[in-house]
């Protein structure tokens, strides 16, 4: 006689975790992160709002937790090699302005270690693959593809989270002019060129 396998339960954690995630990404994208509450998405999760805190311990750490984020960098392949940093900065200041969920993360992960470190893998994995995918040597891939995010993420900090009036007043077109010859020598130069 065989004896059915006993069929394992999700742990209450796991459930109640899951449940957070969902209300939080819900409501996250109706609201918006500033006016997102952690007393709303608790509501939305039928649980009270500090097992919110007592699973993520902030907002920040939930929104970090919970926010899907998608570059959606172009193939780079058939970019010619001399406008890929035109290219990039060109589609960077269009996913910072269409994208507030990106400067959401941006603002938490300069205080938030959990969502600094979504910061680090979205950059790393997408961002590097991208680079990759041009054909740089593998052995300066990383290292490419970490300047031009030391670079789109500096001019996103400046222009979109403090908000500093030259960098918020200088037209797409002027900080294209001004960034891509230094993405463009990130991406294909050699050091000291």
């Amino acid at each position: 006689m065989t004896v059915p396998a006993p069929q394992t339960q999700p742990r209450r954690s796991d459930v109640t975790r899951a449940a957070i995630l969902r209300a939080a990404r819900e409501r996250f994208a109706a609201d918006g992160y500033e006016r997102a509450t952690i007393r709303a998405i608790a509501a939305d999760a039928q649980i009270d709002p500090s097992m919110v805190m007592r699973y993520y311990g902030s907002k920040e750490g939930l929104f970090a937790a919970a926010a899907e984020f998608d570059l959606r960098l172009p193939d780079l392949t058939p970019i010619p090699p001399e406008q890929l940093g035109e290219t990039l900065v060109r589609h960077f200041l269009s996913r910072w302005d269409g994208d507030e969920t990106l400067v959401a993360l941006l603002r938490a992960a300069s205080t938030n270690p959990g969502a600094a470190e979504r910061m680090r893998d979205i950059f790393a994995n997408q961002l590097t693959t991208a680079v990759a995918a041009f054909g740089t040597d593998p052995t300066t891939t990383a290292r490419r593809a970490g300047l031009v995010a030391s670079q789109v993420l500096g001019l996103a900090f400046t222009r979109y989270v403090v908000r500093l009036p030259p960098m918020v007043d200088t037209t797409q077109e002027d900080l294209v002019s001004w960034i891509a010859p230094t993405l463009q020598r990130y991406l294909t130069g050699t050091p000291g060129s």
